[in-house]
């Protein structure tokens, strides 16, 4: 499962690159290297478990998340 998690961490990144998760990714992670960003896609996918969850049970909305479709 969390092979899983961690490709759902990577595409987060990648289709919401100005949300709030990803601009914690960025400033704590970006600049280290490939070991220092493996370790970060671990806690951002964490960090995006409970964020998600947090979206099912309440209905709170990831900070900066565009939820409109994709093109």
């Amino acid at each position: 499962m969390r092979w899983l998690v961690v490709e759902l961490a990577w595409s987060w990144l990648r289709y919401q690159p100005d949300s709030g998760l990803s601009r914690w990714f960025q400033e704590r992670f970006g600049r280290g290297g490939k070991r220092m960003r493996r370790i970060g896609i671990v806690a951002l996918a964490r960090r995006l478990l409970v964020t998600l969850w947090r979206y099912l049970e309440f209905g709170e909305l990831p900070e900066g998340a565009d939820l409109s479709p994709a093109r």
